[in-house]
């Protein structure tokens, strides 16, 4: 059995993932939906599977809960698939000091992006084979330090440098990885980032992208086996910029 895995597939860029992925995967038997959200995963079903006759499974877990994560390795055991794709976009961010942010929000920060997709790659990956794709959601942010958004640049830049570093690991195995670095993306994860401690500033507001295209270009990138997605001009230039800087 070949299965596609998304994390944080509930909303935002993981939503607009399995989307596109059940338009592509035409060797595919099932996409596996995974997020906190068990409505919101149903509703997507019930939307993907008008769009063709993939199978969608929805896994309703917190992937930063140990002792469910360990189930969901069972369940991996026992059905032994095959795993074309995986992309890791589970996350999330808080803009503001890092003296004011509570110290459940900082925990719950580093466990999602950092812990939870470490671990999430640790499981699939015994299931994957030559010509399978890892994608992992990092950021532009992961490209320098974020006053204000210290915990979540670090942690994208964590993302960014496993990415890179596993896909060199991963060459002589025929499993690509692909490092996504979207700037900001108009989605769910700007409201909550920027609810409670301030608002966007106006450059990023001017190149926010749409997560269409983002994930368009990212899925063309893993695809061609890139090991970096960017999206969009002001970004590479910044990314160029940063590079330019270490």
């Amino acid at each position: 059995m070949n299965i596609a895995i998304v994390t944080g597939a509930s909303s935002g860029m993981g939503r607009e993932f399995a989307r596109q992925l059940a338009k592509k995967l035409s060797k595919t038997d099932e996409i596996w939906l995974l997020a906190r959200g068990r409505e919101a995963l149903e509703e997507l079903a019930i939307e993907l599977h008008h769009e063709r006759t993939v199978k969608i499974r929805t896994i309703a877990i917190d992937i930063t809960d140990e002792r469910k994560l360990a189930r969901f390795a069972e369940v991996l055991m026992i059905r032994n698939p095959r795993i074309s794709v995986l992309v890791n976009c589970a996350g999330m961010g808080i803009y503001g000091a890092f003296e004011k942010q509570s110290r459940d929000e900082v925990t719950e920060t580093v466990r999602l992006n950092v812990l939870a997709l470490t671990q999430m790659t640790k499981l699939c990956l015994p299931y994957m084979k030559k010509g399978s794709r890892i994608i992992q959601l990092s950021s532009g942010a992961a490209f320098c330090p974020q006053a204000d958004f210290a915990v979540y640049a670090a942690s994208k830049a964590y993302v960014y440098s496993f990415g890179l570093a596993l896909a060199k690991e991963l060459k002589h195995s025929g499993v690509s990885v692909t490092v996504v670095c979207p700037g900001p993306v108009k989605t769910p994860f700007i409201d909550h980032a920027y609810g409670r401690y301030g608002q966007m500033n106006r450059l990023k507001k001017m190149t926010m992208a749409k997560p269409e295209k983002v994930v368009r270009k990212a899925l063309l990138d893993a695809k061609q086996k890139k090991t970096l997605s960017i999206y969009g001009l002001p970004l590479k230039f910044v990314y160029r910029l940063t590079k330019g800087l270490i």
